[in-house]
């Protein structure tokens, strides 16, 4: 057991049980949305997950400790704090234990302190990736290269699509990593259904998913698995009023010089602004559809 870690204990017994646990991120909780929206967003997704057979496991650092699983007053203590939390990526994580800081947890670390968990599904909104311009920029998530190690699936909308989607299927095809649609050979773009880039493969059920991951572990072959799960219908925004405020967000960002880990939260809350709210209103559905399929997969998973 790593020295830092703390493992809910829920989670630890539901571990130890062999019963299905879902990760979830805590920067969505952070930076992702307005408190008290963060805390209620993040409760109702860990009610999804409990709905749908699984038992969720907040990811975070607080004081120092890596957290697998928050108590819903460590959920409120993130959420009404805030911003004020540093964005926690691997680079960060020596230095923010040594000082006894809280930290935010990424696509990035919350697979880290999954697996170090034993947790193998984790669901998140969208994943980082490549960039636009970054051919020139060399700004490309470290979700990728964690996605390229670490033995997680991830369930995702897809990519942000703030990002190159095309660059970032290439980066992901150099490493390995496969990319599967659920219901769809189309990779989804986080607010909307449609990219106009191809996944590797379709999967069509829960349990065809937890089978893929299965082999992939029992192969021995490194790093995770990628799940592009769509919004539902319903919810999803116009590719053209989507794209043009996301167009006009990241010439803002290059006027204004923002880079590194400012660069997201920057954009996702310029794009929220921009389109009146409805993408922030998208964003929480698409994660709430995100945990449910997550769960789904846990529980036929721990059923192999």
């Amino acid at each position: 057991m790593n020295p830092y870690l703390d493992i809910l204990p829920e989670v630890a017994q539901a571990l130890k049980d062999g019963k299905p646990v879902v990760a979830l991120e805590s920067t969505i909780i952070s930076h992702g949305m307005p408190y008290p929206q963060n805390v209620e967003t993040a409760l109702n997704v860990e009610r999804i997950v409990r709905e749908n057979g699984a038992v969720p496991a907040t990811i975070a650092i607080i004081g120092g400790r890596l957290k697998a699983g928050l108590s819903p007053e460590e959920i409120q203590y993130f959420g009404k704090k805030g911003p004020a939390i540093a964005k926690a990526s691997r680079r960060d994580l020596a230095v923010l234990c040594a000082r006894g800081e809280d930290g935010a947890t990424t696509v990035t670390t919350t697979m880290m302190i999954a697996h170090m968990a034993g947790i193998k599904i984790f669901a998140t909104g969208g994943i980082g990736g490549v960039h636009r311009g970054a051919e020139t920029t060399m700004d490309i998530s470290a979700d990728l290269e964690e996605l390229a190690q670490t033995p997680v699936m991830v369930v995702c909308a897809g990519a942000k699509s703030i990002l190159d989607l095309g660059l970032t299927l290439e980066y992901l095809e150099t490493k390995g990593v496969p990319v599967l649609g659920y219901g769809t050979k189309e990779l989804p773009a986080f607010y909307t259904r449609q990219s106009g880039f191809e996944v590797d493969y379709q999967v069509d059920t829960p349990e065809e998913l937890a089978k893929a991951f299965k082999t992939q572990q029992a192969l021995g072959l490194k790093g995770g698995m990628l799940v592009t799960n769509p919004i539902e219908p319903q919810y999803a925004m116009a590719p053209d009023v989507i794209n043009s405020a996301i167009d006009r967000a990241v010439a803002e960002s290059v006027e204004q010089g923002i880079q590194g880990k400012r660069i997201t939260p920057f954009l996702l809350a310029r794009v929220a602004e921009l389109t009146g709210g409805d993408s922030l209103a998208s964003n929480i559905r698409l994660v709430y559809n995100n945990a449910k399929l997550a769960a789904q997969v846990a529980a036929h998973l721990s059923e192999l």
